[in-house]
């Protein structure tokens, strides 16, 4: 992954982030539809997570993970919710660091 990129940007902490969020809604009780994508999303943010890939992998992945978050329009839970929210932010400042570095 891009752990520790000489730009310093891309860092383990974001994608832990994004990760350690979409993870929260695991246990919570959300609709049937958002369920689908947030563990898609769970499961590939999980992948990044883990795994030493290539910075460009890294951000694919994200991208895919920035899809599937957007795609969900209600989770019927405000916890699991907050959580879609800054899972959201953390891909977008994923991107972002990788758009500009």
């Amino acid at each position: 992954m891009a752990r520790g990129d000489v730009d310093g940007r891309m860092t383990d902490a974001d994608v832990r982030e994004l990760h350690d969020h979409l993870d929260a809604t695991a246990e919570l009780p959300v609709r049937p539809a958002a369920s689908v994508r947030l563990g898609e999303a769970a499961a590939i943010a999980a992948d990044v997570a883990d795994a030493d890939l290539p910075r460009e992998v890294v951000v694919e992945r994200v991208q895919k993970v920035a899809s599937l978050l957007d795609g969900i329009e209600t989770t019927g839970n405000e916890r699991a919710t907050d959580h879609v929210v800054a899972a959201r932010r953390a891909a977008t400042r994923i991107l972002d660091e990788s758009e500009n570095g």
